[in-house]
Parts: C-alpha cells; sequence; structure tokens
C-alpha cells in the first residue's frame, strides 16, 4: 500500500478511535468491605524505582489490597527514553503514554502513583553518569520531599545500589532512596521543605531482592531478611493477588508487558539495607493501629462495630455508622496526618455505600481561557431512603455558586444546566511538567506541591454539598466530556482548555538539499468562534517563507482551513526551528495540537510549540523507490520523503508481488520481533537481496522467550550474526571508522566524524556480534571505560545486491532533524545505485 499523504501525521496523531475510557462506577459490595477494613489501618510503604514497569506489581497488589495499607510506587521518571511498541511516540510524548499506563495500573493494585523531576533520558550505564545528567541533590530533594509528605513506614526498593540493577536510573533509585531515609527525618536537610510537611523518619527500608533474571531466589547477600508469601487468594475480588498483578502489569502496552498470572506459590524476600530490622513482618515494631492516635480508641471501636453489621447486599445500612464515624473523627486533632487522611477515606464511603452518582458533564470536550462552556450538572441517589438533600453547587475559581434545597430521592436525579464563563487566567490544559522546556534532563517547573503529582490537578471542577443525615459534606469532582460510541458504549475524556487557536504543520523536519523551495501545509484549527488574525513566521537567519502573512478567519468552533507557504532555504548549510505566530484578536498564539489516544487510557491533548526543524544540508539520495516494513511504530517514512523518496508500506500482497521494483527495502525498528509474518516471507526478501535489492534492517532486540516479541526468523540476514544488548549511550562518542573508504561511507556522500555531531540521547542499541566474516563492521564506538564495539553497523554484499543491519539510532536521530543522520541513511538505501 502506497504511503499516504501524511500531511498531519506527527502533531496531530490519533492511533484508536476510542478516544477515552468510561467513568469508573461505584464499587462493588466486596470492594466497599475491603475499604471499611482499611479504616483500621494506619500505616504505609512506599516502594521506589526508576521507570514506569519497573514496579513489583504483585507485591503492591499485596500491600493494597490485602495488607490494606497506603501503598505507594515513586517511579523517579516517566519513562520517556523508553522504546514503544504500540506507536512512534519517542520521548516526552511516550512518557506521556507511560504515566497514563502507570495509572491505569494503580487503578487495578490499588496503589498510588508519584513521580520525580528526573527525566529519563535514555538507557544509563552507570549510577555515577545518571545523578550527574539529573543533578544528585535535586532528585534527592523530591525523594525527601515525597517521604516527608506520604511518610511511609517502610521504604522498598526494586533495585540494589549497585551494578547488579543493569542500569544506571535503576542503580540511582536505589541508592537515592537509601540516602533519603537517612535524612528525611532531619529538619537540618532541605528546610526550605518544612513550610508544608515536617521531617519524617521511617522504620527501615529493604530492598525487594531478586537473583539473576528476577528470579525470586533466597538472598545471597550478607544481612538479615525475612520471606513474605504473595500468592494470596482474595475472595472478596474473586482473584489472587497474582492476578490481579498480571491486569496491572498488562497496562505496559507501551513496552509490551502483557502477562499472565501464576497462580501456584510466590514467595518474595526483603533484605535489609537500613533502620531496625524486620524479624518476621515487614511491619515489624510499627504500630499501624488506631493507637497511633490519641483518643482513637472510639474510633476503632465504631470502625469494628460497622464492619461486623455490614450488609453486602445494602452497603446503604452502614451509612449512619459511617456518619458517626466522621463526627467522632471531628473531636480528634484535625493537623493530625492519620485523622486528616481517614477523614476522606470516610467520605468516599458515605457516598459510595450510598451509590451517590456526581457529574459535571460539557456539550463539548474542550473550550478556552474567557470561552464559555455549556454544562449539566448531576446528582443522583442511587440505593438510600437516608435524607439526602443537595444544599449547594459551586464551581471553585468560577462566579457561579447556586444554593439550593433539592431532596434526592431515589433514582429521582437533580439536574441543573449551567452556561459558565471560564476565567481568563486559566491556563490552558497541558501537562505541568512540559509547561516548561526540559533542561538538565530534568522537568521544570515552580511549585513544591507539584512534586509527585502523577498528572495535572484539574483547574475546572464542581464542589457538591450534601446533607446527608444532618452531616453537611463537600465533594469536589472534575469536568468531563462523555459520549456514545456505538459499538463500545458510553465514554468519558477529560474537559480541556485550549488555546484559542492552534497550527499543525504538515512535516516535523524539512531537509533541503540544495536551494530549491519547498512547500509546507498549515492546518489552522480554531477553539473558539468568531476568530480571526494573521500567521506570521519565525525562521532562522537567512531562511525565507513565501508569503511571510496570512489572514485568517472562522465563524465556528473547531472549523479548520488548510494554507500552504513555501520554504527558501539559504545557500549554504543551516539549520534551525522555524516557529508559526498566530496573532488572533483574543491574543497570540504559537501552539500545535497533538492528541494522543488508546484505548487502554484516557485522551491526552497537548500543545506543543507549532514549529518545525529545517534542515540544509549537502545531501544527495539515489534511491527513489522504497519498500517500508512496519515495525513497533517510528518515523522514518517521512523522513524518507524529506529524502525525495517515494514510500510504499509492504503488506501481504506488496511482500507477494514484485519486490525488485524497489530501490531498497527498510525493516522498521523491531520489525522482526512484532511482525509475525516476516517468517514466511524472508526467504523472498533474501532473494530480493540477491538479485540485486539493498535490504536495510533497523535495531531489533534479542531473543528473549517471550513469543509476543520474540526474534520470528531464526537468521536475519544471509550470514549469521546475533542481537546482542550492547548499545553506546553517549551520544558525544567518537565514531571510529574501520573502512573510512567503503562504499556506504563514501557514495553518493562523503562520510566523516561531522556527520556525527548533534545526535541525540544515544548513538546506538542492541548492536550485532558475533558475526560471519562476510560481513563488515563500518564502525567502532565505545562508552567511557568500556572496550569497543564494532557492531553498531554491518555490511555484506550477497549475491548481486546489499544486506544491512544497524544499531544506530536513526529512529530518534531522522525525527531529529540531525543533518549528518539524513547523509549517512542516505548512503545505505543507495547502496545498490
Amino acid at each position: 500500500m502506497a504511503m499516504k499523504n501524511q500531511i498531519y501525521h506527527f502533531l496531530l496523531i490519533i492511533f484508536i478511535s476510542t478516544s477515552g475510557l468510561a467513568q469508573q462506577a461505584t464499587p462493588p459490595s466486596g470492594e466497599i468491605l475491603l475499604q471499611l477494613k482499611k479504616l483500621h489501618v494506619l500505616g504505609s510503604a512506599m516502594h521506589v524505582a526508576a521507570h514506569p514497569d519497573d514496579e513489583n506489581s504483585l507485591l503492591l497488589a499485596y500491600l493494597a489490597k490485602d495488607r490494606l495499607l497506603e501503598t505507594y510506587y515513586l517511579s523517579l521518571t516517566r519513562g520517556d527514553g523508553g522504546q514503544n511498541l504500540i506507536g512512534s511516540e519517542q520521548s516526552e510524548y511516550i512518557g506521556i503514554i507511560r504515566t497514563q499506563e502507570l495509572l491505569a495500573a494503580r487503578r487495578i493494585d490499588g496503589a498510588q502513583q508519584l513521580f520525580s523531576r528526573a527525566y529519563d533520558f535514555g538507557f544509563s550505564k552507570t549510577r555515577e553518569e545518571t545523578l550527574e545528567f539529573w543533578g544528585k541533590d535535586k532528585i534527592l530533594a523530591d525523594v525527601v520531599y515525597l517521604i516527608r509528605k506520604h511518610r511511609p513506614d517502610v521504604l522498598i526498593t526494586r533495585f540494589p545500589p549497585d551494578e547488579r540493577a543493569g542500569h544506571g536510573h535503576h542503580n540511582s533509585s536505589a541508592y537515592l532512596a537509601l540516602e533519603a531515609f537517612k535524612i528525611a527525618g532531619d529538619a537540618t536537610k532541605f528546610p526550605e521543605q518544612l513550610s508544608t510537611v515536617q521531617p519524617w523518619q521511617p522504620l527501615r527500608i529493604v530492598w525487594n531482592s531478586y537473583s539473576p533474571g528476577f528470579q525470586n531466589n533466597q538472598p545471597t547477600d550478607q544481612g538479615s531478611f525475612i520471606s513474605i508469601d504473595l500468592s494470596g487468594y482474595n475472595a472478596l475480588w474473586g482473584k489472587s493477588y497474582s492476578e490481579i498483578a498480571a491486569e496491572s502489569r498488562s497496562m505496559h502496552k507501551t513496552q509490551g508487558f502483557g502477562s499472565a498470572p501464576s497462580r501456584t506459590i510466590r514467595k518474595d524476600y526483603l533484605l535489609h539495607k537500613d533502620g531496625e530490622p524486620a524479624k518476621e513482618d515487614l511491619f515489624d515494631g510499627v504500630d499501624i493501629s488506631w493507637n497511633r492516635v490519641a483518643g482513637g480508641a472510639e474510633v476503632k471501636r465504631m470502625i469494628e462495630s460497622t464492619i461486623e453489621t455490614f450488609q453486602a447486599e445494602n452497603p446503604a445500612k452502614s451509612v449512619p455508622a459511617l456518619l458517626a464515624i466522621y463526627k467522632e473523627l471531628e473531636k480528634l486533632d484535625g493537623k493530625n496526618f492519620y485523622v486528616k487522611k481517614k477523614k476522606e477515606d470516610v467520605k468516599t464511603l458515605i457516598q459510595q455505600c450510598l451509590g451517590l452518582w456526581i457529574e459535571t458533564t460539557a456539550t463539548e470536550y474542550s473550550t478556552t481561557a474567557g470561552g464559555n462552556a455549556s454544562l449539566l450538572v448531576q446528582a443522583v441517589n442511587r440505593t438510600s431512603t437516608i435524607p439526602v438533600i443537595l444544599q449547594k453547587v459551586s464551581m471553585p475559581g468560577l462566579t457561579f455558586d447556586s444554593t439550593l434545597r433539592a431532596r434526592l430521592d431515589p433514582f429521582n436525579g437533580f439536574k441543573l444546566p449551567v452556561q459558565a464563563t471560564i476565567p481568563k487566567q486559566v491556563p490552558v490544559t497541558q501537562p505541568y511538567w512540559l509547561k516548561n522546556p526540559i533542561k538538565d534532563k530534568i522537568f521544570q517547573y515552580e511549585g513544591q506541591e507539584y512534586i509527585g503529582l502523577p498528572e495535572n490537578t484539574p483547574t475546572l471542577q464542581t464542589s457538591f454539598t450534601f446533607l446527608i443525615d444532618g452531616q453537611s459534606l463537600t465533594y469536589t469532582y472534575p469536568w468531563k466530556f462523555k459520549y456514545v460510541d456505538p459499538s463500545i458504549g458510553e465514554i468519558y475524556r477529560p474537559f480541556e482548555v485550549r488555546p484559542a487557536v492552534t497550527v499543525n504543520l504538515s512535516e516535523k523536519v524539512l531537509v533541503f538539499p540544495d536551494q530549491t523551495p519547498k512547500p509546507l501545509s498549515l492546518l489552522v484549527k480554531a477553539h473558539d468562534i468568531g476568530l480571526s488574525g494573521t500567521l506570521t513566521f519565525n525562521l532562522p537567519t537567512g531562511w525565507k517563507a513565501e508569503p511571510s502573512e496570512i489572514a485568517f478567519s472562522f465563524q465556528n468552533k473547531y472549523e479548520e482551513k488548510t494554507f500552504q507557504i513555501n520554504l527558501l532555504p539559504p545557500a549554504s548549510n543551516s539549520s534551525g526551528k522555524m516557529t508559526v505566530v498566530a496573532k488572533t484578536n483574543r491574543g497570540t498564539f504559537s501552539n500545535s495540537l497533538r492528541t494522543v489516544a488508546y484505548s487502554h487510557i484516557p485522551t491526552q491533548s497537548i500543545f506543543p510549540p507549532a514549529d518545525a526543524e529545517i534542515v540544509r544540508v549537502n545531501v544527495r539520495n539515489l534511491a527513489k523507490e522504497i519498500g517500508y516494513l512496519a515495525g513497533a511504530g517510528d518515523e522514518v517514512p517521512a523522513a524518507l520523503v524529506q529524502l525525495g523518496c517515494h514510500v510504499t508500506f509492504l503488506g501481504e500482497a506488496e511482500l507477494s508481488g514484485d519486490l525488485s521494483r524497489f530501490d531498497a527495502i527498510i525493516a522498521g525498528v523491531r520489525a522482526y520481533n512484532t511482525n509475525e509474518r516476516l517468517a514466511f516471507y524472508q526467504n523472498r526478501l533474501m532473494d530480493y537481496v540477491k538479485n540485486g535489492g539493498t535490504f536495510l534492517i533497523q535495531y531489533v532486540t534479542p531473543r528473549n522467550g517471550f513469543l509476543s516479541n520474540d526474534l520470528k526468523v531464526n537468521q536475519l540476514g544471509p550470514y549469521p550474526f546475533t542481537i546482542s544488548r550492547d548499545r553506546v549511550t553517549d551520544e558525544t562518542a567518537a565514531m571510529r571508522f574501520l573502512t573510512p573508504e567503503h562504499l556506504l561511507l563514501t557514495k553518493p556522500n562523503k562520510i566523516s566524524s561531522e556527520d556525527f555531531e548533534g545526535w541525540i540521547q544515544e548513538r546506538g542499541l542492541y548492536f550485532a556480534t558475533d558475526f560471519a566474516p562476510q560481513y563488515i563492521p563500518l564502525f567502532a564506538s565505545k562508552d567511557p571505560g568500556e572496550e569497543e564495539k564494532t557492531g553498531s553497523l554491518i555490511y555484506c554484499s550477497y549475491g548481486k545486491g546489499h544486506f544491512i543491519y544497524t544499531g544506530l539510532s536513526f529512529f530518534r536521530e531522522l525525527p531529529a532533524g540531525v543533518p549528518g543522520a539524513y547523509r549517512l541513511f542516505a548512503n545505505l538505501i543507495s547502496a545498490g545505485k
């Protein structure tokens, strides 16, 4: 199938039509009973690791759903440097998806999600490198703050603080947790935090230890340890904790971590690292009962009585008892950490037992600052004859405030239409950690209160104040948009505040091999009514846009218009960003719109700058017709178009047809891990090479025993070689040319060390090793302190054709507009010309 026009491919991406998730319903009685029992437990644990998918989901499920503890997973990063098995997003965009995957996982295993400011800059081989990039004290301060804020009684690291962790980020997560454990209780450390939190000293820190391969064997380290049995079954859930954990882990879809549960015995080991050693139980020496709170004995008694009299078929019967518990809690110290937390838990239980449904839905999915929103405020008491009166509806930050005396009889729903005007100061709905450019490998944001938050606190919310059997309680929920998909049913998505106008550029990168102008299409979209203005263009010195200004006007919301300009490059090499600025009657904007929608997470809209990399570079390309085998998702095909190629995506029909028409065939990243059909066409592809074709395989991951992402063929090339886990993570590492006169380095572009300047994140990954003598390695490179590796790019002639395997990270460099990457890639695909 020929590649279709990708006019808005990189900035407006909707991969799956289901753009949201159903609203979470009132939990079943079994879960309500567990939450009642949790009122008894005044203890918590914090699990610390480096990335999404590092967590021990089974341990989290056990702690949260069996021990009923407040359980936290602190992932230092959002996984921005990871790979993507389900799409083409990279960097901060895959970080957005993986953030939501973690939240989806936590909704299943019952833990709570936290983050630091650390940016996942890719694989790191040492702790020293990681902490140099992040700044040790900055991320240490975040970990200390989160310990002080959430007061865990025990800390649990997923990794050891040494080379066994296998990744500098993993190593650093354990090291920082240990350092934070030592100082979180010291008021002289990071004293600036003490305006909002107080020093807190956990009792112990342990490593959830493992043997090589993450085997849960008895630790061989010196030191004390305890074991815990995680193989329990929870009848109230109808699942074992391993089944819950498998569902949780399967949310990490971008990493291909779909899991099947093990229903046999599972024992984990917790190796003591610091603090008071545990003798038999993780919480030895920690009183997690109401004895922690002065005057808590009566609350304890009342909770026990409520649990004993709970009726699964009629949870509303427990509401009077819960109201009494709430009133008793109000008699205690309102500043007490545990009292505040349990009051909120009791409030939630009252709503759940009543089956009290509350929501505010908008008729459209977005508005603008200063714009309007048509809302429907609803409240329904679905089960109880207990008097419930809706006293007040207010919208914090807005002028709307309605005092009511609406009695909510069972199923006699309350509905209130509201026309809301959004204050002009309300910010655009943008992930808070991306509002400022990433700097020094950490996210830049001000405000201690943001540290740890997995996502934005909604700015547009409705507060409902109820009088329930004489007790006044207020619940606050964010606005949502909902609609009905005929094939799925009711779907909710977050309500957004958008810029008044967005401009999406048809290309993320434009490469100019000479002074020939190139067209660029601009999709201008209005997000409010009656919008008009002009587009202007900020360009690097020497570049021109024709026309230099474009007028636009819109009558309707969500109206779109397409404009086209020609970009004229300078005579000499030059690169930089082109930015589109929209000056409107509502203000000046320079945003594009990127929508990321997958069925397993809520829709995420991001408004990055309306810009593109423009590159004037002397590059020749002799290959025009390219066949592309799609892999796990990358943006290399768009880069090939910039080189003047016509790209055809190869499906069953194309692979069965005449392959000789292609100047080169390229396998996308991980294609041989994800495409089952390649095993059936491998012989045809090798025949294509033998008869004169050029076949280029981008990186694949080595054999791992998992059928879903294992290699689909026994031999990738015409002669044997092995895929290793070798990589060079230093993007500035010297590249030694082993055969400088080789055709891939001389035709049609003479490649030099200058072509490796400006690379991002890494040189490459999953290099070839143990390759047959017919292969010629072209480069040698290494990270500091290591031996040189020669498998980043290997070549062989086979019959009349050319075979190439490369672990060089073209999938990152080409979308980033790295000039030398385009020159080298042009040589690879031109090998047969």
